[in-house]
């Protein structure tokens, strides 16, 4: 008994000083203990002020983009086939609602090829649905399960382009999220930053993605690249940094050719996967006139490097193995992080489609700090208000539940701490009510322990059948409020989400105090006293 005894105590001891590493580290004086804190507990933009945006995403833009690509293949295609056509236009889409109705007409298909025109479309275009308009015209319509795929694509390359956008601004925990469940809309939430403008600005600016010919390199530093060319470089070249690498050690600096062979507004979409012999890769498809533009450059400098370059900064080398056209891989990369990363960095190039802005505000730090302060003063009059009823109530074994209590609060913020969660103001709502879900659960016990009580039991009986009765009744009650924090978090949306997320972490923190950290305060306490008559309760 002893023994598991204090097994228990060095765990729950350890799990303190875990919890209490991962809020304020190791502070050396009280500026780093404060500083850490704030680092740690990151607040959300109602309590920190800053700038809110809910985005549209104009759909049709990509869907239009695909089928003005699709035309493009079907006029080479046709070429080569011998097919003659008069005149081929994709619908022009004005809304995105409309998406659905982007269409290619294709006019003046003699009717003795009209089986060979089918044909080929049905092999080649495998997203379009053909319907036959009368004997010489057609109309290709994007099939309707292709389309959802390709808007939600969408909907998601724009997030990650976004979210790579506003990364450089240095903010603390930026929020860029699909917003709703049927329509193409983005959430932008930018904690701390109250200049809605500089926002705008790197959102509507296209990043500078260009894949570069590489004249010479690597160097350990621009001062080795200039000594090596005399201290003066190479006409129409610059040197470009390397983004850091895994296995690489210190800076390697390129010499690239200062215009690109392609740029990013020709890049349709990139992929990481693995290639023949199980090594990692990045394949990425290109625009038909960008596919022609890089074909006819790789063709002439196989053998040669190629760099590519994002915002002034070189995130991959590779060398040019064969002709490559509209779709291509870069291989000889290290690893699957390595490879999602370069596709990353492909598709962030240029936004897929545009975007339109729904609503804009700016919070500012002082209506933050007025809800972390009415907040504070509600928690803390609650905490008050538990304490001292509990230990007015049930006597000395209410320092058991007041204990369990703070615990359970250093726990859940650990744990928000750890996980790089956002502390919003319903995330305080959702701190609070786990206190009443603690005490809650702290009642059940003792109640359970004074029937068994009445009921003749000795003390170590009767807490031992109290805590394994009100096990269950305890577990019942949290497992269908986790069950409705999962449907509020997946469904809801922003501070919703916050509020599952925290109330969570906190009944779950609870089962771990209110019955095992608890009992054993009970069992020390017993430990040693194993004949009293009476326990105060």
């Amino acid at each position: 008994m002893k023994k598991n005894l204090k097994s228990r105590t060095i765990f729950i001891v350890a799990t303190i000083l875990v919890c209490v590493f991962g809020i304020i580290g190791l502070p050396k004086s009280m500026a780093d203990l404060k500083r850490n804190f704030n680092e740690n507990i990151r607040l959300g933009l109602d309590l920190k002020g800053g700038t809110y945006f809910v985005l549209e995403v104009q759909v049709q833009d990509a869907v239009k983009a695909d089928a003005d690509q699709a035309i493009e293949r079907l006029k080479e295609d046709l070429k080569k086939e011998n097919i003659t056509w008069t005149d081929m236009q994709s619908t022009d889409v004005k809304a995105v609602a409309d998406a659905s109705s982007e269409a290619i007409t294709v006019k003046g298909i003699p009717a003795t090829m009209s089986s060979a025109f089918r044909n080929l479309v049905t092999e080649r275009y495998t997203t379009y649905n053909v319907t036959v308009l009368n004997s010489t015209d057609y109309q290709l319509k994007m099939k309707p399960t292709d389309l959802l795929s390709l808007e939600s694509d969408t909907v998601k390359r724009t997030v990650e382009t976004i979210l790579n956008r506003i990364n450089g601004l240095g903010l603390t925990e930026p929020t860029v999220t699909e917003y709703g469940s049927d329509t193409h809309e983005i959430l932008v939430q930018l904690p701390g930053l109250d200049d809605p403008a500089r926002v705008k600005e790197r959102i509507g600016t296209a990043a500078v993605l260009n894949i570069d010919d590489v004249k010479d390199g690597p160097f350990s530093s621009r001062d080795a690249a200039m000594a090596q060319h005399g201290g003066v470089l190479p006409l129409n070249t610059t040197l470009v940094k390397s983004k850091p690498r895994a296995g690489v050690d210190g800076d390697q600096w390129f010499l690239v050719s200062k215009n690109p062979v392609i740029t990013g507004a020709v890049m349709r979409n990139a992929r990481a996967g693995q290639d023949e012999f199980r090594k990692w890769e990045t394949s990425f498809t290109l625009s038909p006139d960008g596919g022609k533009r890089f074909g006819r450059y790789t063709e002439a400098n196989v053998g040669n490097r190629l760099a590519v370059v994002l915002d002034n900064q070189i995130v991959s080398v590779a060398t040019i193995q064969s002709k490559i056209e509209d779709s291509g891989r870069i291989t000889g990369l290290g690893s699957e992080q390595e490879a999602e990363d370069l596709s990353s960095y492909l598709r962030s190039g240029s936004l897929p489609a545009g975007v339109q802005y729904l609503q804009e505000r700016s919070i500012g730090p002082s209506l933050g700090a007025d809800s972390i302060k009415e907040g504070l003063m509600a928690g803390v009059a609650g905490l008050t208000a538990v304490i001292v009823v509990m230990l007015l109530y049930y006597k000395r074994s209410g320092i058991n539940a007041v204990l369990a209590l703070l615990l359970n609060t250093v726990v859940l913020l650990a744990a928000l701490a750890y996980f790089h969660a956002v502390l919003t103001l319903p995330g305080i709502a959702g701190v609070i009510l786990t206190i009443g879900m603690a005490v809650d659960s702290n009642v059940l016990i003792f109640e359970r322990i004074r029937e068994e009580l009445r009921t003749g039991k000795s003390i170590v009986a009767a807490v031992d059948t109290g805590f394994n009765k009100a096990w269950w009744t305890i577990v019942d009650t949290h497992v269908t409020t986790v069950v409705s924090c999962a449907f509020l978090f997946l469904f809801g949306e922003g501070p919703v989400k916050g509020f599952a997320i925290t109330l969570t972490i906190g009944l779950i923190a609870n089962i771990f105090t209110a019955v095992f950290v608890s009992k054993t305060i009970f069992d020390y306490e017993l430990s040693g006293h194993r004949r009293l008559e009476t326990l105060s309760i």
